[in-house]
């Protein structure tokens, strides 16, 4: 019998990564980053979310890095996904989205690190590790929103009308934002137009809005926020 080398044991206890993000720089650019580490590999990679669950299934990587923003279902409904499949596959989240209106809800889901992308090459193979190890990664900024939380201070998420809105509701809400009509809206997310009608409705009712003009007005109004808040630093993948 003949004995395993120290590159085979190497190889055994490297982190198996698989990378979802709907842009292709940046999932190049990550791979780079980690494949040039010798304790992770990357194993698969993704744009879209119906590839990734498949190719989870078959591959089952340690560790999954994901964008909240995918084509069909977002990063959260994925890791929402993955976690039913395999509670032992770790996720984290990778995203320009504003931390203090995502991180606690991509916690819930079942992510154990939130990285803003103005931060990535920083923070991203720091939080594989801390994650791997059992700990959470998250900014100070969103640590001390959980503290509080948890500590009956009773403050909204980001104390903004959005913190109200359910996961779904608020993938509807960006998608409206964007100018997606409630057919593609419907086909995008495997869900009937009257299920989008019906969040439509919630939304409107969630964040006091009359009618169908205002709720569009506040989605787009919201969007472009968010996109121009997030492009006040470059990625730095």
């Amino acid at each position: 019998m003949t004995d395993a080398s120290p590159s085979d044991f190497v190889t055994k206890m490297r982190t198996r990564i698989y990378i979802v993000d709907d842009h292709a720089l940046v999932r190049r650019g990550l791979a780079a980053l980690i494949s040039a580490e010798s304790d992770m590999e990357v194993c698969g990679q993704a744009e879209d979310a119906a590839t990734a669950i498949n190719d989870v299934m078959k591959l089952r990587p340690d560790l999954v890095i994901v964008d909240i923003s995918l084509k069909g279902n977002s990063g959260i409904e994925l890791i929402k996904s993955i976690k039913a499949f395999d509670s032992n596959i770790q996720a984290i989240v990778v995203s320009m989205h504003d931390e203090s209106i995502y991180a606690l809800r991509v916690l819930k889901a079942g992510a154990r690190a939130y990285v803003m992308k103005q931060e990535v090459t920083e923070k991203v193979l720091e939080a594989v590790r801390r994650i791997r190890k059992g700990h959470l990664y998250v900014s100070d900024n969103v640590a001390s929103q959980m503290l509080n939380r948890l500590t009956g201070g009773g403050v909204p998420e980001d104390g903004s009308l959005v913190s109200g809105l359910s996961d779904r509701e608020l993938e509807i809400a960006s998608l409206i934002g964007n100018g997606v009509p409630t057919r593609e809206i419907a086909a995008r997310l495997h869900i009937s137009i009257k299920t989008v009608e019906t969040h439509r409705a919630h939304i409107k009712s969630k964040l006091n809005l009359r009618n169908a003009t205002q709720l569009v007005q506040f989605c787009v109004r919201w969007v472009d926020e968010n996109n121009a808040a997030a492009t006040k630093a470059p990625a730095s993948v």
